[in-house]
């Protein structure tokens, strides 16, 4: 066993103290079950200060929701077991489902609502005149262990989330600039698999900077900055991978890349390396030089200059994202020290919302819940077993807490194994050490070394979840000692139903939930083309749209990062390049921005976006091209594009669609220019 960490250390001692407090405080007030306050500061105990004050905010929401789902249902269905079962199975669903589409820690809240009223109304049912003092005391209980853990993490040396979000910032940063340096010196694909860690550092920053409103350090009041340094990572990753594509594809050309291009890359790329750059006049000097390079748009263009005109176009955006990324990590790096600026207040950030759900999976999920309660149920009403309920309230518990992976069984045994290892130790403190125990201070000199143990390796991510498998069963076996029923025969009683109930949830999950990481990886992929099906319809776009799209896949390439490297038996999945659609999404968007414009001066854009949308709807997979129809429409567009009349949208729209024809068609022959006037059937 490796030497506990300081920080190991200090949180096991926290989340003890805590819960110690808890015990105390609820053994003092003469609440019915002070174990399960204990149980509840384990529950949100966490590392980092915010973390566990945004957690005891959503735990209380939800404890709340689920105590007085308990305390209007079972009065009225307790003479109506099928019926009360039946409708504990929905409710569990349904608020899994909703908890399932919000993949933020205010998911928690859902799914608390729906075991919570499990957990409250099941042991209930036997005496439904006693179901408000049941619910009062749950939720007395469960709001003592949330503030007692609040207090000891947030006033005994927290630790604040601001630092280790800006480590993590400054993580993906470093990362982006190494990317930036390699694209523009023509090393391509050479750090593939950091890209995809890079969109999964995104998307993990997105999700822990939800915690900063309750963080302890100044940075909470730079949420709408951190968001906005988040969106700006976001954009960097389609436009890197255009120019990391268009440098690779000129490098091949003959005569294309010239020696003015090699010196705007490499004052680029010093520029992006030395940080402390931020001065405006410099970064308009740089988007000069860029522009300098940049063909003119002409009727005749070759393809390499429809190519050196998408690099440029890229290239500028990637400059200006970068610099307006330096200032907020200036302005956010500031406010560590009270310096509160206007613009770190007003600075707009998207939504978290924006992140992947997946409605189907999560519909499967509730089946999967509301099946093992409902077997459980049933069981528990045709056997009259005593202890029946608490197999029910166990499977829901069970399918709620596991059910964002792919395959929750593997996590749903593991979790079964060390419950049933936690059984010897569990008999031996309740039947053996509580009986010997007179006082609350030979309590805590009874359990501290188990628990002490058990807050180390709940602190190392690799051994958390064996380790609060280990630590519930003991305590759900200590709070038999709460209702005087600590005995051998109510112990085994509580042991088989847990077993059961975990059981249950595995099968139903099982049989009704698991997919295969392929399959995943195929949904994921889907997703991503139905969204651009959805773009290809648009009329107009929104200024977020593109941030929100890249957001979205970002987080679907992070998703599909491990599901592909599980998948390596599937041909079809080989070789898969998300950030395509990433690049594809950018120039669908740019279309959309500039279509008003090119329509007052005759090029029609709708039907080609049209046609894009029809090809994403009906692809089957990431090998299917488009058939050659659509590329001569998208060339024949290309060509009506550049005999416009020169102006800023008709350079973007150009730089767009030689994108869009680069992504979808790699292979395919070189652009031709117009050799004629008369390209507006094919257009049409």
């Amino acid at each position: 066993m490796k030497a506990p960490t300081v920080s190991e250390a200090l949180f096991s001692l926290k989340s003890y103290a805590g819960a110690m407090l808890a015990l105390y405080v609820a053994l003092r007030i003469g609440l019915p079950r002070p174990f399960w306050a204990m149980m509840t500061a384990y529950i949100v105990a966490s590392p980092l200060a915010g973390a566990v004050r945004s957690k005891a905010v959503y735990r209380l929401a939800g404890t709340t929701l689920g105590s007085a789902m308990a305390l209007a249902t079972v009065p009225l269905l307790a003479n109506a077991p099928e019926l009360l079962s039946l409708t504990f199975a929905l409710w569990v669903g349904l608020c899994l489902y909703v908890s399932l589409l919000d993949r933020t820690p205010r998911s928690y809240l859902f799914m608390l609502a729906g075991y919570t009223a499990a957990l409250i109304g099941f042991p209930t049912v036997t005496q439904p005149d006693q179901i408000f003092d049941t619910s009062l005391a749950r939720v007395e209980e469960i709001i003592l262990g949330i503030t007692c853990a609040t207090l000891v993490h947030s006033l005994v040396l927290p630790q604040g989330i601001g630092p280790v979000l800006l480590a993590r910032i400054q993580r993906a940063y470093g990362d982006a600039q190494q990317w930036i340096t390699d694209a523009l010196a023509g090393r391509t694909d050479a750090q593939r698999q950091e890209r995809r860690k890079l969109a999964a550092d995104i998307t993990d920053l997105r999700l822990m900077a939800t915690h900063l409103p309750f963080d302890t350090s100044h940075l909470r009041w730079t949420s709408n900055a951190i968001h906005a340094v988040q969106d700006r990572l976001s954009l960097m990753m389609p436009l890197l991978s255009a120019i990391e594509d268009r440098v690779e594809v000129l490098r091949k050309m003959p005569g294309t890349w010239t020696r003015r291009w090699s010196t705007a890359m490499q004052d680029v790329a010093a520029w992006v390396r030395d940080g402390s750059r931020r001065d405006p006049a410099e970064v308009a000097a740089l988007v000069r030089t860029v522009e300098a390079n940049m063909p003119a748009v002409t009727a005749a263009m070759s393809w390499p200059q429809i190519l050196e005109l998408s690099l440029g176009s890229r290239l500028r955006a990637l400059i200006n994202v970068c610099a307006d990324s330096r200032a907020l990590r200036a302005d956010i790096e500031a406010s560590l020290h009270d310096a509160r600026a206007e613009s770190i207040r007003e600075q707009p950030g998207l939504s978290p919302r924006v992140l992947h759900t997946d409605r189907g999976l999560a519909l499967l999920s509730a089946f999967a819940a509301a099946v093992a309660i409902l077997g459980c149920c049933l069981f528990w009403i045709a056997s009259g077993w005593q202890a029946g309920s608490g197999s029910a309230l166990m499977a829901a518990v069970f399918c709620c807490l596991f059910a964002t992976l792919d395959n929750p069984v593997p996590a749903i045994r593991v979790f079964l194994k060390y419950t049933l290892l936690s059984i010897p130790c569990s008999a031996f403190y309740l039947l053996a050490v509580l009986p010997a125990v007179h006082s609350f201070e030979m309590l805590v000199l009874a359990t501290a070394p188990l628990f002490m143990l058990l807050g180390v390796f709940i602190a190392r991510p690799a051994t958390m979840g064996p380790a609060l498998a280990f630590l519930f069963g003991v305590i759900s076996a200590l709070a038999l000692h709460d209702t005087q029923t600590a005995d051998l025969v109510s112990f085994a009683n509580s042991m088989i139903a847990q077993v059961v109930g975990i059981v249950a949830a595995a099968v139903s999950t099982r049989v009704f939930r698991t997919i295969s990481a392929d399959h995943s990886a195929a949904r994921l992929l889907r997703a991503n083309w139905q969204e651009l099906a959805q773009l290809g319809r648009a009329r107009s776009v929104r200024e977020a749209t593109v941030t929100e799209i890249s957001a979205r896949m970002l987080d679907r390439l992070a998703l599909l990062a491990p599901r592909l490297a599980a998948a390596r038996d599937n041909t079809s999945l080989q070789g898969v390049d998300a950030l395509a659609d990433l690049r594809l999404g950018l120039n669908m968007t740019q279309l959309l921005r500039v279509q008003p414009r090119l329509e007052r001066d005759g090029l029609p854009l709708r039907p080609l976006l049209l046609s894009l949308s029809g090809f994403f709807d009906s692809r089957k997979g990431p090998a299917q091209r488009p058939a050659a129809p659509l590329l001569q429409r998208l060339d024949a567009t290309m060509r009506a594009a550049c005999a416009l009349a020169p102006s800023p949208e008709q350079r973007d729209a150009v730089a767009a669609l030689g994108g869009i024809r680069r992504d979808l068609y790699p292979d395919a022959a070189d652009y031709q220019p117009a050799s004629s006037n008369l390209e507006s059937d094919h257009v049409r």
